[in-house]
């Protein structure tokens, strides 16, 4: 069973969360929890020896867990939804994700397997990501809040074409990452990272479809 689908994380590895479930790595940082050398240890086991409240980390690591409920009819939910589920979600994660990069490239930079480049191309999904999600929030989501507006179509054609872009950066992830599947043997860092790109991958997507195939059409776009 994994660890986005277990009801606690007490039992669990440490190692086994941080590979099963993107972004725990950075809640067990702030925590100051060993997922690598001592990632074979307990959650609970873990939390004790430094000192951490176990019911704070399971909460963040339980805040992590996907929301898989249906898009709302209402418009005005549709466009949160979208604003916390995956806008917030990019931001909180890509971080992260570039981090876990550099020293995966760092660290195992002479395996033939290593993700060379991967670092370069996460921080520039999150750059070119920030500024298209500035748009919808600062341009685009504000006019479909209002009821739409006769022009409305320009800027959901240029969302449009930069989402056909977010997908050619992520054609480029796959390739770059086996898929998201690490090598035989890889460290718990790298098996982490890979999760977290599987997860990006899979994030983006979806935004992309609940925009283009969800919320446009109800434009006429």
């Amino acid at each position: 069973m994994s660890a986005t689908t277990e009801p606690g994380f007490a039992a669990r590895s440490v190692a086994e969360i941080a590979a099963a479930l993107p972004g725990a790595t950075a809640v067990f940082r702030r925590h100051k929890l060993d997922f690598c050398c001592g990632g074979g240890a307990a959650l609970a086991e873990a939390a004790a020896a430094r000192g951490a409240d176990l019911s704070t980390v399971e909460a963040e690591l339980a805040a992590l867990v996907p929301d898989t409920a249906a898009a709302p009819a209402e418009t005005e939910a549709l466009i949160a939804l979208i604003e916390t589920r995956f806008h917030a979600t990019h931001r909180r994660e890509l971080p992260e994700l570039v981090r876990l990069a550099r020293r995966v490239e760092s660290v195992h930079g002479d395996n033939p397997a290593a993700p060379h480049g991967l670092a370069e191309l996460l921080a520039g999904i999150a750059a070119e990501l920030e500024d298209h999600m500035q748009k919808e929030e600062q341009v685009l989501f504000p006019l479909m809040r209002q009821g739409g507006h006769p022009m409305i179509g320009h800027p959901i054609s240029m969302m449009r074409h930069e989402h056909d872009s977010h997908g050619a950066q992520l054609r480029t992830l796959e390739a770059l990452t086996t898929g998201g599947v690490p090598p035989a043997g890889a460290c718990n860092t790298w098996r982490a990272l890979y999760a977290g790109t599987r997860k990006l991958a899979d994030d983006l997507m979806e935004h992309i479809h609940m925009e283009n195939n969800v919320l446009f059409p109800r434009f006429g776009a």
